[in-house]
């Protein structure tokens, strides 16, 4: 009997032992699974509030973007408004440039603006801001990437040069000191009248967007505009000042002139001497060949006269119908003298051809000399007039002095 009951006492020892460690264990386990589950929804949270993150970031990056364009783009109203407000191509350009220069790069590379010469179609360039002063632009006509926009007429993008295949590499390499890895240029373009380049590049790849591309290509348009006024205001200058057909200095400009001249000759005590010419019996020219030929007369000596002039310190002025002066800053009247009498034997010397028959003409010449012979520009003029009737009295085709 008492090792039944022993026996009986182990059995449900065990029993109860086994009861336990099984609660124990499903405890353990469901412990393990809430974890599990903890863990598991944890990470899930995370990955949402990864997504969250990222669309704020993605969001705060587009608000950044947005904003940086807004501001970039309200700048253009200012930049319209600075271009707008002045005629003057050298003012127009430091606009532009500058503009460009801090607005895409922000002060960063090199900025270069080209201007076509419309006589022989190449780039000439006419402005720069670099980020190193020093830095010195020998491609002064423009280099391979300024003559393949100059080609195609369009924008130029680069991203990464070691990875563009249009351009050859080490040709580059030999071609441009200065190293040059991103770039974007575009035209200034006026009703396909192709007027300069505008340009922008690092030394860094990857430094411009094609968001820089389209802003830098709205900044040309509105240049191009701007520019073709300028050329067209200063034609309108020119010809306030050039008499159309001699290309001579008119009146008005030479009167500005000539009062410069004698105030500085008499500051500082230097000669000054003043040429005027006259054309001998030029009514016959018309009389006899029409007016026509009174022209060609005209536009023959004056080719004549800025033939000989051309390497010499003067100002050429059409004074009247067939008047011609000549100011000559820092000159004493002897070699003024000498330089009336060359020209005036160069003069009719000279062969014109008038309805098939050649003739020549002459001309008579006074001189007088500042201050010498008049202090001020009014009796400059009136001493050298009177001279050059002085020699026309004497038998024209000569030089008279004051």
């Amino acid at each position: 009997m008492p090792y039944l009951a022993a026996s009986f006492c182990v059995k449900i020892f065990a029993v109860i032992f086994l009861f336990f460690l099984s609660l124990i264990i499903y405890c353990i386990r469901k412990d393990l699974q809430k974890k599990y589950n903890l863990k598991f929804q944890m990470q899930h949270l995370q990955e949402g509030i990864n997504i969250i993150n990222d669309k704020m970031s993605a969001e705060i990056k587009n608000k950044l973007s947005l904003q940086d364009k807004t501001k970039r783009y309200a700048s253009l109203k200012e930049i319209i408004e600075e271009i707008n407000q002045n005629l003057e191509r050298d003012s127009i350009t430091e606009t532009l440039v500058s503009v460009a220069f801090n607005l895409i790069s922000a002060g960063k590379g090199s900025c270069l603006l080209y201007i076509v010469d419309h006589q022989t179609q190449k780039l000439n360039l006419y402005k720069t801001k670099k980020e190193d002063r020093r830095l010195v632009i020998k491609a002064k006509e423009g280099d391979v990437f300024d003559l393949w926009v100059l080609r195609h007429g369009s924008p130029l993008f680069i991203e990464d040069l070691s990875n563009d295949f249009r351009f050859d590499h080490e040709k580059i390499k030999l071609q441009e000191a200065r190293p040059i890895a991103s770039l974007i240029s575009a035209p200034f373009v006026s009703e396909n009248r192709f007027l300069g380049i505008l340009r922008l590049d690092s030394e860094q790849p990857n430094f411009y967007s094609q968001d820089d591309l389209r802003l830098l290509a709205t900044i040309c348009d509105l240049g191009a505009v701007a520019i073709e006024n300028s050329e067209y205001f200063e034609k309108a200058q020119d010809l306030a000042i050039h008499d159309g057909l001699t290309a001579f200095y008119r009146k008005g400009y030479f009167l500005e002139r000539i009062k410069e001249e004698c105030r500085r000759s008499t500051k500082h005590n230097k000669d000054c001497s003043l040429l005027m010419i006259d054309i001998d019996y030029f009514k016959k020219y018309n009389d006899k060949f029409g007016h026509t030929a009174g022209d060609i007369v005209l536009k023959s000596l004056s080719q004549n006269i800025a033939g000989y002039l051309k390497d010499k310190n003067s100002i050429v002025s059409r004074f009247g119908g067939e008047e011609f002066c000549v100011i000559l800053p820092d000159m004493e009247k002897k070699k003024a003298l000498n330089l009336a009498e060359e020209l005036r034997d160069r003069i009719q010397k000279n062969k014109i051809v008038l309805r098939r028959q050649e003739t020549n003409i002459t001309v008579s010449i006074g001189v007088a000399t500042c201050p010498e012979d008049a202090k001020d520009e009014t009796g400059l003029i009136f001493k050298a007039d009177k001279a050059m009737y002085e020699a026309k009295q004497k038998g024209r085709n000569r030089v008279a002095s004051a």
